[in-house]
């Protein structure tokens, strides 16, 4: 039966009824939550598939060999909900590291029962930082007065920080320059809580965009005579890590200690270039399998005459009379308003091409070619219906964008059912 949508918790013992649930999702690193139960009678969820996850992790831990292996589940876990996927990676036992963007995400893996570490990729405001002792977190640092604070508070707790130094070799985002490591040297050396740098780090600029990897091999090389530099200055690192997705499947050379895939693991091929690099070295065309199917369900339909104008700004015009449908679903839900009068939806197996603009919630796809659909039929945004499928590569191209966007922009609101 479809209904309204319940969500509900246990905090301090009472219970809580109806939140919405981007409510519950700030709510959950707090202690006082001991469960949260959402009811799959909805408008629109994602569904991710434990099997399809489980397939891709054990296809990263083969190439990873004996390495360590740290699996990326920055935003929201690229859209397939962070704490399902966390769940998900401590039923597998495969995995060494979680890597993350915030302190809030850390705090999320650990209340959902993550044990293992916990590396910060992003920026930490110096009022955080004592949240890296209280997590047992382990900060990517490119500045050295990050570093000097975490010196600091690591002296007054007599605790040890492990750290990783991020390198910076061309990207020219987050990093630290080779003529900055002689002061970063010199923090390490004043603060006993630091030790040496544990790991060492960078992050190639043009290794999926192109099956041309010379610059991916300039910055390899830079990050080699960087190391070197660390390791005469007396502060080697212990681990190495440069290998993202695209380049633990492409490139041995890469992966070092450790490895730290993202996208790989919820089934998709960094890019095509990626893609057409491996099955050219005789890759296997299974390695991966999508893990994320988005869904909604028809909530009106309306027949309407020849020339008939359809949604905001009258950008389409009927040409004969047309059945539509009214999906609960739009741009706020991240489906992209670009997608306006170029995507396809799935019903009944069939594609169903989105009409008119996308609308904040809203989107209104022509049904009239296909049989016997009635309200509250199950629509697949991405993913499958019996033959067909919809991809979230097929999304991004529409949309002139990359399979990363469209699946990290899937609002965190609605709800992740592992199946």
């Amino acid at each position: 039966m479809v209904g309204r949508p319940t969500f509900w918790g246990v905090l301090k013992k009472k219970k809580v009824d109806v939140l919405p649930p981007n409510l519950l999702l700030s709510l959950l690193p707090l202690s006082g939550i001991s469960f949260i139960m959402i009811d799959t009678g909805l408008h629109s969820w994602v569904e991710i598939s434990r099997q399809a996850f489980r397939n891709n992790i054990a296809s990263l831990s083969k190439l990873a060999g004996n390495r360590s292996l740290a699996v990326c589940v920055k935003a929201n876990a690229y859209g397939h909900g962070l704490p399902q996927i966390v769940k998900l990676l401590i039923e597998t036992n495969q995995v060494d590291y979680v890597t993350v963007q915030s302190v809030q995400e850390a705090e999320v893996c650990r209340n959902v029962g993550w044990k293992r570490s916990i590396m910060v990729l992003g920026p930490l405001l110096p009022n955080q930082l004592e949240a890296i002792l209280e997590l047992n977190l382990e900060p990517v640092v490119f500045d050295s007065q990050t570093l000097s604070i975490l010196g600091k508070l690591g002296d007054k707790a007599n605790t040890r920080i492990r750290t990783h130094l991020k390198l910076e070799t061309g990207t020219n985002r987050q990093g630290i320059g080779e003529d900055e490591l002689v002061p970063i040297a010199a923090i390490y050396e004043r603060h006993p809580s630091l030790g040496a740098p544990y790991g060492a780090s960078t992050h190639f600029a043009n290794i999926e965009d192109t099956t041309n990897h010379e610059y991916a091999d300039y910055q390899l090389r830079l990050f080699n005579r960087m190391v070197s530099k660390l390791t005469k200055l007396g502060i080697k690192p212990k681990i190495r890590h440069t290998a993202c997705s695209a380049a633990l499947i492409l490139f041995e050379k890469t992966r070092f200690e450790l490895v730290r895939p993202g996208i790989a693991a919820y089934g998709h091929w960094p890019s095509k270039e990626t893609y057409l690099s491996y099955r050219l070295g005789g890759g296997d065309d299974s390695l991966f399998t999508p893990v994320l199917s988005w869904k909604t369900r028809i909530t009106q339909l309306k027949k309407i005459p020849v020339d008939s104008f359809v949604g905001y700004g009258c950008t389409y015009r009927t040409t004969a009379a047309t059945r539509l449908a009214v999906l609960p679903v739009g741009y706020a839900d991240g489906y992209d308003r670009i997608l306006s009068n170029i995507a396809h939806v799935l019903i009944h197996g069939r594609r169903a091409p989105v009409r008119g603009r996308v609308c904040m919630n809203l989107i209104l796809v022509d049904v009239t070619h296909i049989k016997r659909v009635k309200l509250h039929d199950e629509v697949t945004l991405i993913g499958s219906s019996q033959s067909e499928t919809v991809t979230a590569e097929q999304l991004a191209g529409w949309a002139n964008t990359i399979n990363y966007e469209i699946l990290s922009r899937i609002s965190p609101t609605l709800s992740r059912i592992v199946k």
